[in-house]
C-alpha cells in the first residue's frame, strides 16, 4: 500500500522528508529484517494537508507572536491554544478513508496499536531530541486511531518542541510531522538496550534495563529495571543487579495503566542469559547496520524479541580501556584528620553539582561566622568542609596553637553557645519562615532567571543559619544532657533491676511523633467516617492512588464527596509535614514531593496493622512516669538532688532537639521548585535534557546560564556534562568512605559495595535502643527506594532523619552506617520502641536486602544469619 499519504512500514520511498526520523529508522530496520512489529507510515504530506485545509498555519503564526521564549508560562500558554486548534480540526475525508484503509487491512478492524508520532527533527545522529511528541499506546478502532492522530500532530507544538525549535534556528514553517501506525506488542517484559555502556563509553559492552510490562513504567521513571551489562562479543552477562520491580505498565481496554508486579515476580530476573545473549546479538547487528552506537527499545511477547524503535547515541562518555580501579581515601594534606561527624552527617551520600558548589560554599561561610563570634578570633579553616571522592568531610585543617587556645577557652566558649540557646533557635525560626513565605508567594513564572536564582541562594542561607543557630546550642544541650544524665544514673543511682536510662526521657511530644499521630488521626477518619474508601485506599497500588490525587480523578465506585473531603485533609498533612528533609542536599525531593513512605504508613494504619502512637505514647509516659517516681522515693540527699537537676535538663532538651531539626526543611519545598522553575526553562532552551538536571549543574554555570536566559541569548548546553556527572557520582555511591581520614588501617583503600568481603557475619555497632529482633534486612538508599520497604523488615540505612520517620512505623528494628546513642535514629526508635544499632560504619556495604539478620540493641550487634 503506498500512496502520498500511507505508506508500508519497509517502503524504500520511506525517507526523512516523508516519514520522519523514528519512521525512516523503524523502515531501515524492517527492511534489513530485524523483528519489527508490522504497520505503516502516515506521511508528513498528511499533516500538510490537514493543516492546509483547516488554514491553521496563520491562526499558529497567531498563537506564536507574541511568544517571548525566555518566559516558559507564554509558550504553555500558545502550546495550549495551538493544541485547541488541531483537535477542533476536522481530518479531510480522502486522508480519513486512507488512514481507515490501512489500517483495517494491515492490522485488522479492532486490532490494538501504538500510534507513534515521528518528526523530521528528531532520532538523528545530530539532533537526537527525543520524546518531543506523544505516543499512545493500545488504540483499537477507527475512530480512536482517527483521534490519536490528531492529538499527535498537536504534540508537534508542545512547548518544549516549539523552545527547541527556536534555539536549533529550525523554522517553524518547515517543521512537520509524520506518524508510524503499529501493531501494539502485548509485551510481558520490555527495556532499553544501549549498544554501548553510557557510564563508562566502552564500546565493546551492551547495557540492558529490563522490566514487567510495557516498556512505559521504565521511560517515565516508574520502575527501578534490572541492569545487565553485556559483553558485545560473546553475549555473555558481566554484570547483573536485579531490581525489586514493585509496577508495571499494562494494557487495559483502548488505554494502558499502572498496576503492582505480582509478588512472586518483583525480585525475579527478567532476563534469562540466553534471552539477554539473543537480545545482546540484536543489539549488535543493528549497531552494524547503522554504523554507530545506539539507544533501543525493545519488548518480549510469547518468547519473541520485538525492536520498537532504534536511535543514535549522541552523547557517550569518553571510552574507557580499563575498569576503574580501587579508589584512595586521602585529604588534600598529610598529617591532617578529616571527619564525616556533625553537619556532614546530614549529608550521607556524595553531594551533587549544585548543592557541592553553592550549598558549601553557603555552609562554609556560615560556619566560619559562627566560630568566629563563640570562639571570639578567626580559627577555622577557609573551607570546613571539603570533598573527598564526593563525599563531605569536616576539614580538621588547625595548628597546634589553635589546638590549645581552643582548649584553653573551651569552658567560655561553652558558655557562649548555651547562653541563650533557646531564645537563638526561637529567633531564627520566624527569620527563616519569613525568607521562605516572601518567595514562597512570589509570582517565580514571571521572574527573571537571575532573580530566582538570587531567591534560591537567599533560602539556602536562611536555612543553614536556622541550621546554626539550632548546631551551636540546641542540638549539643540536647546531646550532653542526656550523656550527663546518663552518666550520673548509671553512677550513682541506678540498680541491677532499674531501668535503663532513656526510659526517663521517653514519651514527650516531638515534630516525629506529632507528624505520626497526624497521620494516624487521618487514617481513623478515614476508616470511621468512609469505610468504603478505606478500604479502597488501603489497596489501590501507591502509585496509582498518588496519580488519581495528582490528577484529581475519583477512583471507580467511589464518592465524590468523600473524595475531596480525604484529598483536603491530605494535602493539608503533607503541607505541614511534609518538608521534612532526607538531608541537606537540596537535589533530593522531599516527602511532600514524593510521599510514598507517607502512604505506606497511612496504608498500614487503614489495615489496622501497626501500633496505635498514643496508646505507645501513653505506655512510654506512664512507664517513665511509675521509673521516677520509684527512684525519687528511693533516693535522698545530694544524689535525689543530682538525679532531680540532670534529669530535668535532659527531658527538657530532648523533644526540643527534634523539633529543631524538624524545622529545618521548611524552605526546602520552595527552594527546589524555585530550582526546578530554572531547570524547566533550561530544558526548554535545550541546555539541558530535564527540569531536574538543574541540581547536576555547578553554582556559576547556572550563573551563566540564567544571565543568557535573560537576555534572550543562547544558553550553553550542559547534556554532556550532566551525563558525565551522574555516572561519576553513580560510581561514588558504590564506595562505602571511612569515618575518618588518615585511616588507621592500611592499606589506605576502600572496596566497592558490591564486593564487600569478610568472613564474619557479625557487625559491631553502638547499643541504641535495646530489644532483640530476627528479621528480614531491606536496605534502603534513600527516598527512591522507600517503596520497597515492607512491614516487619529491618530497616538499613546509611542515616535517618526526620523525614525517615514514617518508615520506624513499618520497620521491627534500625541498623545505620552513621550515628549514635544521641542521633535522631536512636531517639525516635526508643519512642517506637524497636531495637536499634547505629554506626556499624558498613552495614549497608555488608547486608543485603532480603537476608535474614539478627539486631541485638543491647549488645550493639547485628549478626547475618543467611549468607
Amino acid at each position: 500500500m503506498t500512496s502520498e499519504f500511507i505508506l508500508n512500514l519497509a517502503d524504500p520511498q520511506a525517507t526523512l522528508d516523508s516519514v520522519g526520523g523514528k519512521g525512516v529508522s523503524l523502515a531501515r530496520l524492517a527492511r534489513a529484517g530485524l523483528p519489527v512489529p508490522n504497520g505503516f507510515h502516515i506521511t508528513t504530506a498528511v499533516y500538510r494537508r490537514f493543516v492546509e485545509k483547516n488554514k491553521l498555519w496563520p491562526r499558529i503564526q497567531t498563537a506564536l507572536t507574541e511568544t517571548d521564549i525566555r518566559q516558559p508560562a507564554a509558550l504553555e500558554t500558545a502550546s495550549r491554544c495551538i493544541e485547541r486548534l488541531f483537535m477542533n480540526a476536522e481530518i479531510p475525508v480522502e486522508i480519513s478513508a486512507a488512514i481507515a484503509s490501512a489500517y483495517t487491512s494491515l492490522l485488522g478492524p479492532h486490532s490494538p496499536a501504538a500510534i507513534r508520532s515521528s518528526a523530521t527533527s528528531e532520532d538523528l545522529p545530530e539532533l537526537s531530541f527525543a520524546g518531543q511528541q506523544e505516543t499512545f499506546l493500545n488504540i483499537q478502532g477507527v475512530d480512536a486511531i482517527l483521534s490519536a492522530v490528531k492529538r499527535c500532530w498537536a504534540s508537534l507544538w508542545t512547548a518544549r518542541a516549539i523552545s527547541y525549535r527556536i534555539h536549533n534556528h529550525i523554522d517553524h514553517e518547515t517543521a512537520s510531522l509524520a506518524i508510524v501506525v503499529q501493531e501494539l506488542v502485548p509485551a510481558e517484559s520490555a527495556g532499553i538496550l544501549f549498544t554501548a555502556n553510557p557510564l563508562n563509553g566502552r564500546r565493546d559492552q551492551i547495557v540492558i534495563s529490563a522490566a514487567w510490562g510495557l516498556g512505559e513504567a521504565i521511560v517515565g521513571g516508574l520502575v527501578t529495571p534490572d541492569h545487565l551489562v553485556i559483553d558485545k562479543s560473546s553475549g555473555r552477562i558481566l554484570e547483573q543487579q536485579i531490581a525489586a520491580k514493585q509496577v508495571m505498565t499494562v494494557r487495559t481496554s483502548g488505554a494502558t495503566t499502572t498496576q503492582a508486579v505480582p509478588v512472586n515476580m518483583r525480585n525475579a530476573p527478567v532476563l534469562d542469559a540466553n534471552k539477554a545473549s539473543e537480545l545482546a546479538r540484536i543489539g549488535a547487528q543493528i549497531e552494524n547496520l547503522y554504523g554507530m552506537p545506539m539507544d533501543i527499545e525493545w519488548a518480549i511477547s510469547a518468547g519473541k524479541i520485538a525492536i520498537l524503535q532504534a536511535r543514535p547515541v549522541t552523547t557517550l562518555a569518553k571510552a574507557q580501556t580499563e575498569p576503574a580501579g580501587e579508589t584512595r581515601w586521602a585529604g588534600p594534606k598529610r598529617g591532617i584528620r578529616y571527619l564525616r561527624n556533625n553537619i556532614v552527617e546530614l549529608m550521607p551520600d556524595p553531594l551533587t553539582p549544585l548543592f557541592n558548589t553553592l550549598g558549601r560554599r553557603i555552609i562554609n561561610k556560615a560556619l566560619r561566622l559562627a566560630v568566629d563570634h563563640f570562639v571570639g578570633r578567626s580559627l577555622m579553616p577557609e573551607e570546613p568542609i571539603i570533598t573527598i571522592n564526593g563525599y563531605a568531610y569536616y576539614n580538621g585543617d588547625f595548628n597546634k596553637s589553635q589546638i590549645w587556645f581552643l582548649l584553653a577557652n573551651s569552658a567560655g566558649v561553652m558558655r557562649r553557645m548555651f547562653t541563650g540557646m533557646e531564645e537563638r533557635w526561637q529567633e531564627a525560626r520566624p527569620r527563616y519562615a519569613g525568607v521562605v513565605d516572601r518567595w514562597r508567594s512570589s509570582p517565580i513564572n514571571q521572574l527573571p532567571s537571575s532573580k530566582i536564582l538570587e531567591g534560591a541562594s537567599e533560602i539556602v542561607e536562611a536555612a543553614i543559619d536556622y541550621y546554626v543557630a539550632i548546631v551551636s546550642g540546641l542540638i549539643p544541650a540536647a546531646w550532653m544532657s542526656e550523656g550527663l544524665f546518663t552518666a550520673v544514673y548509671n553512677l550513682l543511682v541506678k540498680q541491677r533491676t532499674d531501668p535503663k536510662a532513656p526510659v526517663f526521657l521517653l514519651g514527650f511530644d516531638s515534630a516525629p511523633i506529632r507528624s505520626e499521630k497526624a497521620l494516624f488521626d487521618l487514617a481513623e477518619w478515614v476508616r470511621t467516617n468512609h469505610p468504603d474508601l478505606a478500604a479502597c485506599l488501603a489497596s489501590v497500588p501507591t502509585n496509582r492512588l498518588l496519580r488519581q490525587i495528582e490528577e484529581n480523578t475519583v477512583p471507580d465506585e467511589q464518592d465524590y464527596n468523600a473524595w475531596q473531603a480525604w484529598q483536603e485533609k491530605f494535602r493539608s498533612y503533607l503541607d505541614q509535614y511534609g518538608a521534612a528533609i532526607y538531608d541537606l542536599d537540596f537535589a533530593k525531593p522531599t516527602p511532600a514531593e514524593h510521599p510514598e513512605p507517607i502512604v505506606e504508613t497511612l496504608k498500614l494504619f487503614l489495615k489496622g496493622l501497626g501500633t496505635n502512637p498514643y496508646e505507645r505514647q501513653q505506655a512510654s509516659t506512664r512507664r517513665r512516669e511509675e521509673a521516677v517516681s520509684a527512684i525519687r522515693k528511693r533516693l535522698k540527699g545530694f544524689r535525689l538532688a543530682l538525679f532531680d537537676k540532670y534529669l530535668a535538663r535532659a527531658q527538657h532538651l530532648a523533644p526540643l532537639r527534634e523539633d529543631g531539626l524538624a524545622g529545618l526543611g521548611y524552605g526546602y519545598p520552595c527552594l527546589r521548585r524555585l530550582l526546578l522553575e530554572l531547570g524547566k526553562r533550561l530544558t526548554l532552551a535545550n541546555a539541558i535534557g530535564q527540569a531536574d538536571d538543574v541540581f547536576w549543574m555547578e553554582e556559576s554555570e547556572l550563573i551563566n546560564a540564567a544571565a543568557a536566559l535573560d537576555a534572550g541569548k543562547t544558553a550553553k548546553p550542559y547534556r554532556n556534562e550532566v551525563q558525565k556527572r551522574k555516572a561519576e557520582w553513580k560510581n561514588q555511591k558504590r564506595l562505602t568512605p571511612p569515618f575518618a581520614l588518615p585511616q588507621r588501617m592500611k592499606p589506605r583503600i576502600t572496596v566497592w559495595r558490591g564486593n564487600t568481603k569478610s568472613s564474619s557475619s557479625i557487625l559491631k555497632g553502638i547499643p541504641c535502643s535495646p530489644g532483640r529482633v530476627t528479621g528480614t534486612a531491606r536496605v534502603l538508599s534513600g527516598p527512591e527506594d522507600f517503596a520497597l520497604m515492607q512491614p516487619g523488615e529491618v530497616l538499613i540505612a546509611a542515616i535517618t532523619t526526620p523525614a525517615w520517620t514514617p518508615l520506624f512505623a513499618m520497620a521491627s528494628a534500625i541498623v545505620t552506617d552513621v550515628g549514635g546513642p544521641l542521633s535522631h535514629g536512636s531517639i525516635v526508635a526508643r519512642e517506637y520502641r524497636i531495637p536499634a544499632v547505629l554506626g556499624t560504619g558498613v552495614a549497608t556495604a555488608r547486608i543485603t536486602s532480603g537476608q535474614l539478620i539478627e539486631v541485638d540493641g543491647d549488645l550493639g550487634r547485628v549478626r547475618i544469619l543467611d549468607n
